[in-house]
C-alpha cells in the first residue's frame, strides 16, 4: 500500500494534455513564417541517444518525441498517448513490475506513416543493444522487457518493483525513433547511420531538409503534425556556433535571431545587451551545476588506444587529499560573482535540485589556500626539488585541464589555475570547440567522453525532478570505453561498489524521503569519493525577440519542448 500511495502522487497532472498549452493565437498552420534560433554550442548529431550533449538532445527534440514529457512546473504530462500512467488510473501494475502506456490515435511520422507500438519497442532494442554505445542507456536500467500486446499499447516489464517506472520513453533524452528508418542501424552500426542520425523521422512539429553537422540545421513545418493549427513557424533556422557573447547580441541587440539559449555571460553584459530593446532574457533554476569531472584512470598519451582513461588508477587524483585540496583552495562565491551573478548560486552538490535531493552535508563556500596546503603537507605530498610542483607518488601533480571554448569558462580556468598553483598543484589549460567537445564522434580525441585529460569542466542536467536515471551516470559500468564507442556518462570513470548497490535500492524504495535521502547520500559518495568537484549551481539563462509569444522556459526538459506554441507577435520593443 505504501508502494501505490507514493506511485500515485508521483505524477501531479497525469490527464493535461499538451494542447493546454497552446496559446490563443489559433491559425493556419505555418501562418507566421520563419523563426531562428542560435545556439552557440553547435549541434553535432540530430539523435540523442549517440551524444549526451544538451545541444544534440535538444535540437533534436524539435523532431524526434518522447511518449510523455515534463512541463516547467516539472509536472509529467503526456505527449504522445492518452495520459500518464499510475497505479491510481491502472497503467502501473499493482505489484510496480509493469507500466503501460496507451498511445494517442491517428499520430503519424513526418512521412505520413503510422506511429505504433512497434517503434517505441524498436527504441528500446536501439538503445539497450550492446554494441551500439548508447548515450540513454541509464533510462532502461531495470527493464526485462517491452511488449506490443497491439498497434497502441506498450507495456514496459522491469526485473524488479519499480516504483518510478518513468524512465523509458519520457522526456527529451528518451524520445522514440522510427523503427523502420533505423532498421539497419543496431548495434555496432547506429555511429554510422549518417543519414538517419542526421535526418531522423519523427513526430515533432518540424522536419529537417538540411543538416551542415557543427553549422545549421534547417527545417520545415511538418505536413503531419496531430495539430493541423501548429506550428505557427512554417520554418526554422537553426543556427550553430560562435560564441554565447555573439548569440545575445544576435537577439537582444540586432534583432537578427528569434531565440537564444545558454548565454553563460556574467551579469553586465547581459543587462547591457537587453538595453538593445529587441529582447529579453529568461532565467530558471534546475539541476544544472558547473564542476569540475576528476578523471579516475590514467589519460598519458603514451599509453594505447585501448588503456588511455580506460585503466586504473590515475596516477594521483584518486588520493583524497589531492582532490580535497584542490577544492578546498577554489573561491566559489568569487566565480558565481563574475562568471553568473543572480544566475549562480554556490554549490558543493552535483545534485542542488529540487530542494528535496539538495544534500547539506558539505559546506565549501570559504576558501581555504592554508588548509589545503597542510592537508597535502601532512599527506607525504611535497616539492621535493623545489620547482614549486609538489610530487604524488613519485609524480609530478601537473594537471592538463580541459573545457569548452568559452568566456565564462576560461575566466573560471584562470582563476582555477592560479589557485591550484598557491598549492602546488600546476595546471595546463586547454579549450576546445563546444561543438567538438559535446559532439558524440567516437573518432575525436576532444570529446568530454573521451576524456583525454586530467580534469575537464562542463555542465549538464537531466530531465525531470527524480534523478533517479541521472544519478545512474555515476555507475561503474556507465563508463565511456572503446567497447561502448566512447559513449556513456560515468565521464569520471567512478567505480564504487557502495554507490552501485546504494543506486540500486533507489530503483526500488518507492517513498518520496526516503528516495530523496538516498540521493543525498549517492550525491555525498560522488563529490566526497573523488568524482568530481562541483563549482557553481546555474540558472539556465537564455534570450528571446520581444516579437516572439509562446516561450515557457523548461529548466526540467528541453527548452525547446513547446516550439509548436510559438508564434510571432509583432512587438519589437
Amino acid at each position: 500500500m505504501k508502494l501505490k500511495t507514493a506511485l500515485m502522487g508521483a505524477v501531479a497532472t497525469a490527464s493535461l494534455a499538451p494542447m493546454a498549452f497552446a496559446d490563443a493565437h489559433e491559425g493556419e498552420r505555418g501562418r507566421d513564417g520563419e523563426v531562428k534560433i542560435i545556439y552557440w554550442q553547435a549541434p553535432s548529431i540530430l539523435n540523442p541517444f549517440l551524444s549526451g550533449g544538451t545541444k544534440d538532445v535538444e535540437s533534436a527534440s524539435l523532431i524526434i518525441e518522447p511518449l510523455a514529457r515534463y512541463n516547467p512546473d516539472g509536472e509529467l504530462i503526456p505527449w504522445l498517448v492518452d495520459e500518464v500512467p499510475t497505479v491510481a488510473n491502472g497503467g502501473v501494475s499493482e505489484d510496480l513490475m509493469s507500466i503501460t502506456w496507451q498511445i494517442s490515435e491517428g499520430i503519424l511520422w513526418s512521412d505520413g506513416t503510422p506511429f505504433t507500438s512497434a517503434d517505441v519497442k524498436f527504441t528500446y532494442e536501439y538503445c539497450t543493444d550492446p554494441e551500439s554505445g548508447c548515450a540513454q542507456v541509464t533510462k532502461f536500467e531495470g527493464v526485462s522487457s517491452v511488449e506490443t500486446p497491439d498497434d497502441l499499447t506498450v507495456v514496459v516489464n522491469f526485473e524488479n518493483p519499480t516504483p518510478f517506472p518513468y524512465g523509458p520513453f519520457v522526456g527529451g533524452e528518451s524520445p522514440i525513433l522510427q523503427a523502420a528508418q533505423f532498421a539497419d542501424c543496431m548495434g555496432a552500426r547506429a555511429p554510422e547511420c549518417t543519414d538517419e542520425n542526421f535526418g531522423p523521422i519523427g513526430t515533432g512539429p518540424f522536419v529537417v531538409t538540411e543538416f551542415r553537422t557543427n553549422d545549421v540545421i534547417q527545417l520545415v513545418a511538418n505536413d503531419n503534425y496531430r495539430d493541423p493549427n501548429k506550428p505557427a513557424f512554417a520554418s526554422v533556422t537553426f543556427k550553430g556556433g560562435g560564441d554565447a557573447t555573439a548569440a545575445g547580441r544576435a537577439v537582444m541587440e540586432t534583432g537578427e535571431f528569434d531565440y537564444a539559449w545558454n548565454l553563460q555571460l556574467a551579469p553586465d553584459v547581459i543587462a547591457s545587451m537587453q538595453e538593445g530593446g529587441l529582447g529579453t532574457p529568461v532565467a530558471g533554476f534546475g539541476p544544472l551545476v558547473e564542476r569540475i569531472m576528476l578523471n579516475n584512470t590514467n589519460p598519458d598519451p603514451a599509453l594505447g588506444p585501448d588503456e588511455r582513461a580506460v585503466i586504473r588508477p590515475h596516477p594521483f587524483l584518486g588520493e583524497p587529499a589531492v582532490y580535497q585540496a584542490m577544492s578546498m583552495a577554489i573561491d566559489r562565491p568569487l566565480l558565481v560573482e563574475i562568471g553568473y551573478g543572480q544566475a549562480g548560486k554556490v554549490t558543493c552538490n552535483w545534485v542542488p535540485a529540487p530542494a528535496a535531493v539538495n544534500s547539506d552535508t558539505f559546506t565549501c563556500d570559504v576558501q581555504d589556500i592554508a588548509g589545503a596546503n597542510a592537508m597535502l603537507d601532512e599527506a607525504g605530498f611535497v616539492d621535493s626539488d623545489g620547482d614549486g610542483i609538489r610530487e604524488a607518488n613519485g609524480v609530478p601533480m601537473r594537471v592538463l585541464y580541459q573545457t569548452s571554448t568559452n568566456a565564462v569558462r576560461q575566466d573560471f580556468q584562470a582563476l582555477i589555475k592560479e589557485w591550484w598553483s598557491e598549492i602546488g598543484i600546476e595546471a595546463e589549460l586547454r579549450n576546445i570547440d563546444a561543438s567538438v567537445f559535446f559532439g558524440g564522434d567516437p573518432g575525436s580525441p576532444d570529446t568530454f567522453q573521451k576524456f583525454y585529460a586530467d580534469v575537464e569542466m562542463y555542465a549538464n542536467t537531466f530531465n525531470g525532478t527524480d534523478p533517479q536515471s541521472y544519478l545512474g551516470n555515476g555507475l561503474c559500468d556507465k563508463a565511456p570505453s572503446p567497447a561502448t564507442q566512447w559513449q556513456g556518462e560515468n565521464v569520471s570513470r567512478f567505480c564504487d561498489e557502495e554507490y552501485d548497490a546504494l543506486h540500486a535500492q533507489l530503483t526500488q524504495t518507492a517513498d518520496a524521503a526516503e528516495r530523496a535521502a538516498i540521493a543525498r547520500q549517492l550525491n555525498d559518495i560522488m563529490v566526497s569519493r573523488g568524482g568530481m568537484i562541483p563549482l557553481v549551481h546555474r540558472g539556465r539563462l537564455s534570450a528571446h525577440a520581444n516579437s516572439l509569444g509562446g516561450i515557457d522556459l523548461n529548466v526540467w526538459d528541453s527548452e525547446l519542448w513547446n516550439i509548436a506554441d510559438w508564434y510571432r507577435t509583432g512587438d519589437n520593443r
